[in-house]
Protein backbone atom coordinates (compact mmCIF):
# COMPACT_ATOMS: atom_id res chain seq x y z
CA UNK A 1 0.00 0.00 0.00
CA UNK A 2 2.61 2.39 0.94
CA UNK A 3 4.59 1.55 -2.19
CA UNK A 4 1.64 2.52 -4.31
CA UNK A 5 0.91 5.74 -2.55
CA UNK A 6 4.82 6.52 -3.18
CA UNK A 7 4.30 5.59 -6.70
CA UNK A 8 0.78 8.46 -7.19
CA UNK A 9 2.83 10.86 -5.18
CA UNK A 10 5.73 10.70 -7.47
CA UNK A 11 3.06 10.89 -10.80
CA UNK A 12 1.60 13.53 -9.04
CA UNK A 13 4.61 15.75 -9.43
CA UNK A 14 6.27 13.99 -12.75
CA UNK A 15 3.14 14.76 -15.01
CA UNK A 16 2.94 18.32 -14.90
CA UNK A 17 6.60 18.79 -15.31
CA UNK A 18 6.40 16.75 -18.19
CA UNK A 19 3.15 18.97 -19.94
CA UNK A 20 5.13 22.13 -19.00
CA UNK A 21 8.15 20.41 -20.94
CA UNK A 22 5.80 19.56 -23.56
CA UNK A 23 4.52 23.24 -24.25
CA UNK A 24 8.26 24.71 -23.65
CA UNK A 25 9.43 22.44 -26.58
CA UNK A 26 6.45 22.86 -28.75
CA UNK A 27 6.78 27.15 -28.36
CA UNK A 28 10.62 26.51 -29.16
CA UNK A 29 10.02 25.08 -32.26
CA UNK A 30 7.60 27.09 -33.02
CA UNK A 31 9.41 30.39 -32.38
CA UNK A 32 12.24 28.51 -34.28
CA UNK A 33 10.46 28.33 -37.52
CA UNK A 34 9.24 31.59 -37.25
CA UNK A 35 12.64 32.99 -37.14
CA UNK A 36 13.07 30.76 -40.50
CA UNK A 37 10.58 32.38 -42.30
CA UNK A 38 11.40 35.44 -41.26
CA UNK A 39 15.10 35.18 -42.40
CA UNK A 40 13.33 33.39 -45.90
CA UNK A 41 11.06 36.62 -45.97
CA UNK A 42 14.06 38.74 -46.04
CA UNK A 43 16.52 36.67 -48.44
CA UNK A 44 13.63 37.13 -50.85
CA UNK A 45 13.17 40.27 -50.62
CA UNK A 46 16.76 41.00 -51.29
CA UNK A 47 17.26 39.08 -54.00
CA UNK A 48 13.86 40.21 -56.15
CA UNK A 49 14.45 44.08 -55.11
CA UNK A 50 11.21 44.33 -53.51
CA UNK A 51 10.67 47.12 -50.15
CA UNK A 52 9.78 46.54 -46.65
CA UNK A 53 6.25 46.64 -47.37
CA UNK A 54 6.17 43.60 -49.83
CA UNK A 55 4.09 40.89 -48.26
CA UNK A 56 5.53 37.31 -50.29
CA UNK A 57 3.37 34.50 -51.19
CA UNK A 58 4.01 30.89 -49.91
CA UNK A 59 4.70 30.57 -53.49
CA UNK A 60 8.01 32.92 -53.00
CA UNK A 61 9.06 31.54 -49.78
CA UNK A 62 8.60 27.47 -49.86
CA UNK A 63 9.46 25.08 -52.38
CA UNK A 64 11.98 22.65 -54.18
CA UNK A 65 14.07 25.86 -55.52
CA UNK A 66 12.93 28.21 -52.78
CA UNK A 67 15.04 28.62 -49.24
CA UNK A 68 12.16 26.46 -47.29
CA UNK A 69 11.20 23.14 -49.29
CA UNK A 70 7.73 23.25 -47.46
CA UNK A 71 6.42 25.83 -45.51
CA UNK A 72 6.44 24.32 -41.56
CA UNK A 73 3.92 24.12 -39.62
CA UNK A 74 3.68 25.27 -35.68
CA UNK A 75 3.86 22.08 -33.36
CA UNK A 76 0.54 22.75 -31.38
CA UNK A 77 -1.21 23.57 -34.57
CA UNK A 78 -1.55 27.02 -35.45
CA UNK A 79 -1.19 28.88 -38.36
CA UNK A 80 1.62 31.37 -39.43
CA UNK A 81 0.72 34.27 -40.90
CA UNK A 82 3.72 35.42 -43.21
CA UNK A 83 2.84 39.02 -42.98
CA UNK A 84 5.35 42.14 -44.83
CA UNK A 85 8.89 41.55 -45.00
CA UNK A 86 9.42 44.48 -42.45
CA UNK A 87 7.28 42.84 -39.80
CA UNK A 88 7.54 39.69 -38.06
CA UNK A 89 5.23 36.61 -38.75
CA UNK A 90 2.84 35.38 -36.47
CA UNK A 91 1.30 32.25 -35.08
CA UNK A 92 -2.26 31.85 -33.98
CA UNK A 93 -1.04 30.15 -30.75
CA UNK A 94 -0.97 32.93 -28.53
CA UNK A 95 2.58 32.53 -26.47
CA UNK A 96 3.86 31.68 -29.84
CA UNK A 97 5.86 34.92 -30.71
CA UNK A 98 9.41 36.07 -31.50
Amino acid sequence: MIVVAIIGLLAAVAIPNLVKARKDAARTACRANLKTIQGSKEIWALQEKKGDNEVPSDADLFGATKGIKEKPGCPSGGTYDIKAVSENPTCTVPDHTL
